[in-house]
């Protein structure tokens, strides 16, 4: 096995200033791999594909996350725009396979649209499809009936095996028809992740468990995957199963290529303009030689975003502290190959882990919207076409980070990168403030080393400036096309080579002065602008000047030859409105895939928002993209068989400049019509008691009986008669309702019930028709929601010999992960864990139970097995559009109910938004209180066309506006919404303001997307 280099971590212990240089050492060990393949491989200094080194930058995306397929190719197409070639995904098994020997992949669930998808945007794919994700999905994506194997999950044991046999069967088959070598985008498979430590519940048994592992990756094998596998470590832990690593001797289960992960922010959002000490990471190069010395670093997740919980500061403060200073800072001194995540999407349903609210738009680069509001995207646009265009940094060497030797100041650290003896030798000077959260501006000189020897820069005078919580790469000896930079101060968007010239796109910020040598015996000829010096000798060129808003244009020619060299001279956010959108290889083996410059052929184009294609055809220039204002194009590097131009299909006007043959124009943004967007206060809601199971006339005579008497879970013994964990019945999702019947002796005063639904869970109970009380719920300590919640009830006095029941409301919040083998948190046990009655033994309370209709043998596939809980609308469908509404109240969510229950409204109202428009909507909830001031005690949960949109905890929060995309909202025809209210106070509970609201609508090329399937309500066969 070889090693890959996605994007090399080059950071190192802080040593002294001196010149220390590793290079790397050949050596061979035996690619296992290519036994199956010979289309993907990797040696000791990158991957390879079709037999070129590929500089592998990748984003994460979740398609679970977002339920409509047909927008799964705009994110593809905004991270394609972005400059990187490839997306790494997770599957959640607890939604494709939630019951037991079935595993569904169709409607929303569709993994070969996905992936067919990918291919369409030109994307690789790194496959991360479990079984077991972490993710912050419930269980870690493991289904609900995993509670039931008697198994340790994550071991080798024979039920736990069987268990994932399936799965990893049918989805390891889709995958591998998409592999690379099938003509499809999958180039890499993870079979397990974070597999990094045992519990030490496991202390006899041995890790890692290489049986284990080798039989996962054995059926991933069976199923057909032939690509190479790669491994995801927990990087506090390190080295576990990298290539060359053995226990007792044996190599087996080693991962093809090993990989670990990073967040060094960490996920504390609090104070978002705080950089902690220690958290750029300086050790990992070494970290890395001890652990992994025969492979080459692998960073299967760098910290591109943070997950937040119930009670927490929101995303928007989140994107704060991650933004594009932390992008410019951590990326560039810690670059890794894939940016957890790229969109984080939304937890629809029941998919979160108990800690996540509805929200995972993790602060990422794409909003959950789907917006492109944050600079951190355009930060990482700028730094991913730059690696597109630096081959060599694949085969540098990293040397030890120093200060005082290449620069004439000891505020700033550098860290070189140094070609090898091959040409061409690029050399790369990545420089940060040595005090890396640094807030003040530092001047400073360089002095590098170059072909003509040592130069210190600037040459024409003045000092270069690093910013505030900046890092820059400076580079010496690079290669644009046929010109050589003997050293560039500026750093590098972009460069093509075009039929009759070069083009060179470089940035600074603000007021920073900058300096690039160019080696030519030549001349500079100012194009446009006006602030820009040079110099010509007959060795260089010579370019000097202060970025400003104005963009310069430069020309450099050889005097001896026709060459040309085009430098467009940009300020970052000037920078951040220019795209390199590639032709289609419509004769090699690319297609829409990145390749090397050598192999792709581009346009570059100033445009605005986002440029999502690029196409030529019977000498008609097609560019697709979106803009949400009007604003200038320019397109540099026009084919000359080129003559008219079209924008999202239609024909623009433009004009040549004479000198460089750039078309320049205008793309005008029409602001649309005023949108209509209901008032959805003005609807008429119909409102229905959405717990009639505390009437005296209910019937449960249809409930499941709590009737088992032991249970395979292996995380909490039964410490009750029959048991009552709510996965040993099948209710895996959402509300659980408990009704216990007994005969009362009139002894009884207390009734003390343990439950657990997860972080932030609450519980409501009712004695027949009493209120008892509820508890409301907290983030609390993991420990709490771990071993159970305690609660006390007054009951008495009661009648003797007369009837009674209680009922008793759950919520489970979602399944605990498993981070660690055999550690069975997963298993933790959800519903009513003991109760004591006081003066009965618990024999006497007959238990029966509800939670989803059916089960793990839902109705409804269209929406899969976690759209919907035990409350009674939800049982009897009416969730879904046109429920039997007639005879119901009218009343509505702003209204609410008066005392302790749930409430259920639906209501229908039209949407006609204009076409061509992509529009984000969102529903809006104001938090609302109580007579004494204090915040109401309640939940609500939102359904839009049948799905489940929104879990909101009034007291909790921070969640308060919930996107819906178009295609569970239909944006040209009736749309049904609906919201339950379970008040957990005896003041009942209301929205206090409850809207729907627009963003700023973009004119778009992404097709409109179709509606996701929207089963209409119909009676269930006997649904109770």
């Amino acid at each position: 096995m070889k090693f890959l280099k996605f994007l090399l971590w080059y950071v190192l212990p802080v040593l002294s200033g001196v010149q220390a240089v590793a290079q790397y050492e050949s050596f061979y060990v035996q690619e296992d791999s290519l036994v199956f393949q010979d289309i993907v491989t990797y040696d000791n200094q990158s991957l390879m594909i079709y037999g070129q080194r590929m500089f592998i930058f990748s984003g994460e995306f979740h398609p679970f996350r977002l339920p409509v397929p047909e927008l799964w190719l705009d994110i593809f197409q905004k991270i394609k725009a972005m400059g990187y070639n490839t997306v790494s995904f997770y599957l959640d098994m607890a939604l494709l396979n939630g019951e037991v020997g079935v595993v569904r992949m169709d409607g929303i669930f569709d993994l070969e649209r996905f992936l067919n998808m990918a291919k369409e945007a030109g994307l690789y794919l790194i496959a991360r499809p479990g079984p077991y994700i972490n993710g912050e999905a419930s269980g870690g994506g493991y289904p609900g009936w995993f509670q039931r194997i008697s198994g340790r999950v994550r071991t080798n044991d024979e039920s736990y095996m069987e268990a994932t046999r399936l799965y990893i069967a049918t989805v390891g088959a889709a995958i591998a028809k998409a592999q690379i070598t099938n003509g499809g985008p999958v180039i890499l498979v993870q079979p397990e992740n974070e597999y990094s430590w045992k519990n030490v519940r496991l202390s006899d048994d041995p890790f890692p468990d290489r049986t284990y592992i080798s039989r996962v990756q054995g059926y991933f094998r069976d199923a057909g995957i032939v690509v190479p596998f790669i491994g995801n470590d927990v990087s506090s832990q390190g080295g576990v199963l990298a290539p060359g690593t053995s226990t007792n001797g044996s190599t087996l289960g080693d991962w093809d290529i090993y990989g670990y992960d990073t967040y060094p922010l960490g996920f504390n959002c609090s104070q978002p303009t705080v950089w902690p000490d220690g958290d750029l990471l300086t050790n990992l190069y070494a970290r890395h030689e001890l652990l992994a010395p025969l492979s080459l670093q692998a960073e299967t997740e760098f910290q591109g975003g943070c997950p937040d919980d119930w009670n927490g500061y929101g995303f928007q403060q989140c994107a704060e502290m991650l933004n594009q200073e932390f992008g410019r800072v951590f990326y560039k001194n810690n670059y890794a190959a894939n940016v957890v995540l790229m969109n984080g999407g939304t937890n629809w349903g029941g998919i979160a882990w108990p800690r996540g609210y509805t929200s995972y738009d993790y602060a990422a680069a794409i909003a959950e919207d789907r917006t492109l509001t944050r600079e951190i995207y355009s930060e990482l646009k700028l730094q991913a076409h730059l690696m597109k265009l630096a081959p060599t940094y694949l085969t540098s060497s990293v040397q030890n980070l120093s200060t005082g030797v290449y620069t004439d100041s000891s505020d700033i650290t550098v860290t070189p990168l140094l070609g090898t003896n091959l040409e061409p030798s690029t050399n790369f000077y990545i420089i940060r403030h040595t005090e890396y959260a640094a807030i003040e501006a530092v001047p400073y000189r360089l002095v590098l080393p170059t072909s003509q020897g040592t130069v210190h820069i600037p040459q024409l005078g003045g000092t270069l400036t690093l910013t505030r919580r900046d890092s820059k790469w400076h580079m010496t000896n690079y290669q644009a096309g046929d010109f050589h930079l003997l050293y560039a101060t500026a750093e590098i968007f972009t460069w093509r080579k075009f039929e009759d010239r070069t083009v060179l796109v470089v940035y600074g910020g603000i007021d920073e002065t900058h300096e690039i040598a160019v080696t030519i015996d030549g001349a500079a000829e100012l194009l446009e602008g006006s602030n820009l010096r040079f110099n010509a000798t007959d060795d260089a060129v010579i370019l000097h000047w202060t970025t400003s808003s104005q963009r310069q244009v430069v020309r450099v020619s050889s005097k001896t030859s026709d060459d040309k060299l085009d430098v467009y001279i940009l300020d970052r956010n000037s920078a951040y409105n220019y795209w390199v959108p590639d032709f289609e290889d419509k004769t090699g083996v690319w297609q829409r895939f990145s390749a090397n410059i050598e192999n792709t052929t581009s346009l570059i184009v100033q445009a605005g928002y986002l440029i999502r294609s690029v196409n030529l055809e019977n000498n008609n220039l097609y560019v697709n993209g979106d803009v949400n204002a009007t604003v200038p194009f320019k397109l540099i590097g026009v084919p000359k068989e080129a003559k008219s131009f079209f924008f999202n299909g239609k024909k623009l006007n433009f004009t040549v400049d004479k000198i460089t043959g750039d078309w320049e124009g205008s793309l005008e943004y029409e602001e649309p019509a005023e949108l209509e967007i209901p008032n959805l206060d003005t609807l008429e809601w119909k409102y229905v008691d959405n717990l009639p199971e505390i009437k005296s006339t209910y019937d449960d005579s249809l409930w499941t009986l709590a009737d088992i008497t032991s249970t395979n879970n292996t995380r909490r013994n039964l410490t009750t008669p029959t048991t009552l964990y709510a996965s040993d019945y099948g209710y895996n999702v959402g509300v659980l309702i408990y009704r216990g019947h007994f005969i009362a002796t009139g002894n009884e005063t207390t009734m003390a019930i343990e439950t657990q639904g997860g972080s932030a869970f609450g519980t409501s109970l009712w004695l027949n028709e009493t209120y008892l009380g509820s508890w409301k719920g907290d983030i609390g300590s993991l420990s709490k929601y771990w071993m159970g919640m305690n609660s006390t009830f007054s009951v008495g006095p009661l009648k003797p010999s007369a009837s009674y029941v209680f009922t008793m409301l759950v919520m489970n919040q979602g399944l605990e992960e498993d981070p660690s083998a055999g550690g069975e948190y997963m298993k933790m046990p959800r519903g009513i864990l003991d109760f004591d009655l006081s003066g009965r033994n618990k024999s006497s309370i007959t238990w029966k139970l509800t939670g989803n209709f059916l089960g793990e043998k839902y109705p409804d596939k269209a929406r899969g097995p976690l759209n919907e809980g035990g409350l009674f609308a939800e049982r009897q469908g009416w969730t879904q559009p046109n429920p039997p509404n007639q005879d119901w109240v009218t009343s509505k969510p702003t209204t609410g109910i008066d005392k302790p229950g749930v409430g259920f409204w639906q209501t229908s109202f039209d949407l006609n938004l204009p076409k061509g428009y992509d529009i984000p909507l969102s529903f809006n909830i104001v938090p609302s209180y109580m007579a004494n001031g204090s915040l109401s005690l309640y939940r609500a949960t939102l359904w839009v066309n049948g799905y489940q949109m929104g879990r909101y905890i009034n007291h909790l929060g921070p969640q308060t506006n919930f996107p819906v995309h178009q295609g569970i909202l239909d944006y040209h025809g009736t749309n049904s919404l609906a919201v339950e209210i379970w008040a957990q106070h005896e003041e009942g509970a209301k929205l206090a303001n409850f809207t729907l609201e627009a963003g700023k609508p973009v004119l778009t090329s992404m097709e409109t997307p179709k509606n996701v399937p929207m089963p209409a309500y119909s009676p269930r066969k006997g649904v109770y």
